[in-house]
């Protein structure tokens, strides 16, 4: 298969990808993870404070993916304007700034425009990483490093979950968002200082026509039917427990951060695998698993019989959102398309995560949770269906960058 060089990197590859800039860079958006993710732990003591309902606090929560889903292209064109590198800069930066405002909201509307603002951040973050990664990683470990970069969502959720707990408790939830803040504007100065300039200079080939696109839309595609019928199973992990099994909210929230967990482990495994050769569409087919661990999550079995199915989906969740991104450079026309194909991607993922987790409390709330288990088998075997014709489509091969 042509190898497909960047058209702005005029010398050969290096022999050896460059790992510790490849992990600075999955740093910063591991960081901007844990800014999604990081009212999740604080929210009853910032709904208390600042009067919000739940569902004001929900908007609080989810505000920064809604960004995504709406303004993922566009992002795409503007970080090909101006370039990856200073694209996530400018992204972690305005992550920072806008952290360090919500500290002094005294309202809905000031932490909700500030949320804002930081969705503007972190569709940067997300688009530039992955397309910088791809710029910087060899070849043969381009797979590798993007399986990787597939795992800072549930990295970064993680640990918002984890330490987010224990230092909002003791700095208060303004404190543990100011230190947040403060993390993220370090790591926009370690990324500037660190990176590569000539990774982050404006792409030089022409711009991507929408035909160019159509192939990383199917992926995109596939992406966002993996997110609509998967992330929402974690994220109402929960409330089942509470509702079914009689957990306590403590319980439900350390087996959920657990379970969600185990998505990095799927992401990672993708990555071991296709270093071993395993085709794209190979690796597709593991997404079938999905059907029957939804049918053992919801069926109304035991509750570690339930928690054995949850398990399944999210490491499912990880390993086909690697799979996407991994895939994504099988599929462009020309590397230096990245930019914009995360764009597509990114909005894509941003739409499934947005519209999931309502559709499923609609559907749930209904009719019961065993009426999830045909929505999720349909847009599982659609998502497969999708990524065995990107599989079909990377073994052919493509036109080089000229």
């Amino acid at each position: 298969m042509d190898p497909r060089p960047v058209a702005d990197i005029s010398e050969a590859p290096p022999r050896r990808s460059p790992w510790l800039t490849i992990l600075i860079v999955y740093a910063g958006g591991v960081v901007a993870a844990v800014s999604l993710g990081k009212f999740s732990s604080v929210g009853p003591d910032v709904a208390a404070q600042l009067g919000l309902s739940l569902s004001e606090l929900g908007w609080v929560i989810s505000a920064v993916v809604g960004v995504g889903a709406v303004v993922g292209l566009p992002a795409g064109y503007l970080v090909r304007r101006f370039g990856t590198e200073r694209s996530l800069v400018a992204g972690l930066a305005t992550i920072a700034l806008a952290g360090a405002a919500s500290m002094a909201a005294n309202d809905f509307a000031w932490l909700l425009i500030a949320r804002g603002v930081e969705g503007v951040g972190y569709v940067l973050v997300t688009i530039s990483c992955p397309a910088l990664i791809l710029r910087l990683a060899h070849e043969r470990d381009r797979g590798t490093a993007l399986s990787v970069w597939a795992t800072f969502v549930p990295v970064g959720l993680g640990v918002a979950t984890l330490a987010g707990g224990a230092a909002g408790s003791a700095l208060g939830w303004r404190g543990w968002v100011g230190l947040i803040a403060g993390l993220t504007l370090l790591m926009a100065v370690v990324s500037w200082v660190r990176l590569p300039r000539a990774a982050g200079g404006q792409a030089a080939g022409p711009v991507p026509r929408a035909r160019e696109l159509a192939w990383p839309g199917v992926l995109a595609g596939a992406f966002c039917l993996t997110a609509l019928v998967t992330i929402p199973v974690v994220v109402l992990l929960p409330t089942l427990l509470i509702e079914q099994y009689g957990r306590s909210a403590a319980a439900a929230g350390a087996l959920t951060s657990v379970i969600s967990l185990l998505g990095v482990a799927g992401g990672l495994a993708v990555g071991v695998l296709l270093r071993r050769g395993v085709r794209v569409g190979v690796l597709a087919l593991s997404g079938l698993l999905v059907v029957p661990a939804a049918w053992i999550l919801y069926s109304g079995g035991s509750s570690s019989e339930a928690l054995t199915g949850a398990g399944v989906i999210s490491m499912e969740n990880g390993f086909l959102g690697a799979l996407v991104f991994a895939a994504l450079p099988l599929v462009l026309e020309r590397l230096d398309h990245a930019d914009v194909g995360n764009g597509v991607i990114a909005q894509a993922g941003s739409l499934g995560s947005l519209l999931g987790p309502p559709m499923f409390g609609l559907v749930a709330g209904e009719l019961g949770y065993p009426a999830l288990i045909p929505v999720i088998a349909v847009g599982s075997l659609a998502a497969v269906g999708a990524l065995l014709l990107i599989g079909r489509r990377a073994a052919r091969p493509l036109p080089a960058a000229d």
